[in-house]
């Protein structure tokens, strides 16, 4: 949007001829072209969504992501997903101030104040969102979703490796578990620990399938039919390794409540 189309709005606004509700959909929708690059950004979208644009990396061409992030960049905060470290060091080259996290394939341009913190081990085991695994190879998909909803400012724990191979090692955190208003568990191999959780809990859980497992696990496949045949009610699947969708789902939960 221009300045002049801003002004615009403004004057209306303050002239009493646009509702000022009217004024902040009219901001929402609008978009920057990039047709050097075959991109359109939605600089906007935190206006409309509670979210802002995230870059998903994977499949941009070098020149494209630079485009996106720099576009993004003048207008907020950016967070970047699933970038490879070439990526990364295409990315930090242009933007020294940035930050890679290799382990949740994330690239950031600020973010929430305590966000860099959140990234290094020892992690919380307590927190309006708790994000679980099943076992230590699902961690990078737990920490994509552990890290975007540190970036957007949310209260989130990481509990590793507690799933049903043990399911002895979760009751240390059951109070940590029903404190929690959501909680997202990332497991792979036969994918049975959301629902173990979700009859432990009164909170919505929030299921993410990995590809991690042998043979049958096909990918991801046996672990996603688990979690989407559960007999246990109040359990949402995502799709396979899609941390940051879940981490998306929980965020416009907690800021529409």
């Amino acid at each position: 949007m221009s300045n002049i189309q801003l002004l615009k709005i403004l004057e209306e606004v303050a002239a009493g001829g646009l509702k000022p509700e009217t004024a902040l959909d009219l901001l929402g929708t609008q978009a920057v072209r990039d047709t050097l690059h075959a991109l359109t950004l939605d600089p906007q979208r935190m206006l409309r969504t509670s979210l802002s644009e995230v870059v998903l990396a994977q499949g941009k061409s070098d020149g494209a992501l630079l485009a996106a992030v720099e576009g993004l960049a003048r207008h907020g905060e950016v967070l970047v997903s699933r970038v490879t470290p070439a990526q990364a060091a295409l990315l930090e080259e242009r933007f020294s101030v940035g930050h890679y996290w290799p382990d949740a394939r994330l690239f950031s341009l600020g973010g929430a104040s305590g966000f860099a913190k959140a990234m290094k081990a020892p992690w919380p085991l307590a927190g309006e969102v708790l994000v679980v695994t099943a076992g230590a190879a699902d961690l990078p998909v737990a920490l994509e979703a552990y890290c975007s909803l540190a970036f957007w400012g949310k209260e989130c724990g990481l509990i590793t490796d507690v799933g049903v191979a043990g399911l002895d090692r979760l009751t240390v955190h059951v109070e940590a578990l029903r404190k929690a208003r959501i909680i997202i568990t990332v497991a792979g191999m036969e994918g049975a620990l959301p629902g173990v959780l979700a009859g432990l809990v009164s909170c919505p859980v929030l299921a993410v399938p990995t590809s991690v497992g042998y043979g049958i696990g096909a990918g991801g496949f046996a672990a996603l039919s688990t979690m989407l045949s559960t007999c246990v009610p109040g359990v949402a699947t995502l799709n396979i390794d899609n941390g940051f969708g879940a981490a998306a789902f929980a965020a416009k939960l907690l800021n529409r409540a």
